[in-house]
């Protein structure tokens, strides 16, 4: 996944902002050498003088200069470190400390991101996605079939809720390992309480910590932050805007919970028109009937839907309200 700019130029800025700090606190610890040992200071120069004097050397054709520069360099060097300690500094206290010492805290080695690198762009993809608690508790190593029975029957499908669940996880595993290659979106529809929300979370994770940028909205929040863009001129609303129009998924949740009117309708069109021709993945949760969600949100978003989103319904009790009982029985 290719960050956009404003995401590398935030992990930019903080690689710039360690280095910033290793130099200062490097030049503070030169400056109470310095104030403790002024001989050492004395040292330092005499060896960056040699530096130049060899390099000189070198310059002028001396082919031996290189040698004798590792060898005065590395005596000197020597008691440099020898001076330190034994003012009780110890040997390496005038090394710069990095965060990454593999890559020196410059994000990269040699043309190729650092670890620490890639673990900047996930730590911002979940930042960035608002659930970065809530996926420590609700992911696929945490996901329960048990909630779900083979007895409750939905009449419409003729599935059970065990059926149904087990079907919705296959594919959204599916969804998770070709994400990238093919272009899919998601519609999970259904009861209240059944795992819609927790399944898209469990797509969540797997996307972010494979550095796909993720962003997860309820619907009052999608349309409150595109009403802040649109009619508020609000910056940050404006930034959000872009990211909902082009991170990797788009997640919204509760479709349907907001107060549907004519703006909400017209910018439901357009936030999935958008996203379709970009090629952008996207996974909508709603308790409405599929008869509901043409009544409110017409039926041409209906057709944008049914025609290029994979339909999952899922039917049962609520699972909270099991865990409660649960829970009680248990104490």
């Amino acid at each position: 996944m290719a960050l956009n700019n404003s995401q590398y130029d935030t992990i930019v800025r903080t690689y710039e902002q360690k280095q910033l700090q290793t130099r200062n606190a490097l030049d503070k610890r030169h400056e109470i050498v310095y104030r403790e040992i002024p001989e050492y200071k004395d040292l330092q120069l005499s060896i960056s003088e040699l530096s130049v004097r060899q390099a000189r050397k070198l310059l002028e054709g001396d082919e031996n200069a290189l040698q004798e520069l590792k060898v005065q360099l590395k005596a000197l060097s020597e008691k440099a470190a020898a001076l330190l300690t034994s003012k009780g500094f110890p040997a390496n206290y005038l090394e710069p400390i990095y965060d990454c010492s593999d890559c020196k805290d410059t994000g990269y080695i040699g043309n190729q991101k650092c670890h620490c690198f890639r673990k900047a762009v996930i730590d911002l993809l979940y930042t960035q996605s608002n659930l970065k608690d809530i996926l420590q508790k609700e992911n696929f190593d945490t996901f329960s079939f048990s909630y779900y029975s083979s007895n409750h029957t939905d009449p419409k499908t003729g599935s059970s809720s065990l059926a149904s669940i087990q079907k919705a996880h296959a594919v959204a595993l599916e969804f998770v390992d070709t994400f990238g290659k093919d272009f899919r979106n998601l519609f999970l529809y259904g009861d209240t309480g059944i795992g819609k929300t927790f399944l898209s979370n469990c797509i969540a994770k797997e996307l972010i910590d494979r550095s796909f940028s993720v962003i997860y909205l309820s619907s009052f929040e999608l349309f409150d932050t595109l009403a802040k863009s649109k009619f508020d001129n609000d910056a940050d609303a404006g930034e959000m805007n872009e990211h909902i129009f082009d991170c990797d998924l788009l997640i919204i949740d509760d479709l349907g919970t907001e107060l549907a009117n004519s703006f909400t309708v017209s910018q439901l069109f357009l936030c999935l028109n958008e996203r379709l021709l970009r090629g952008k993945s996207t996974i909508i949760s709603t308790n409405l009937s599929l008869e509901a969600l043409v009544e409110i949100y017409s039926e041409r978003t209906f057709s944008r839907i049914t025609s290029n989103y994979t339909m999952l319904k899922l039917t049962g009790d609520d699972i909270r309200i099991k865990k409660k009982l649960m829970n009680r029985e248990e104490n």
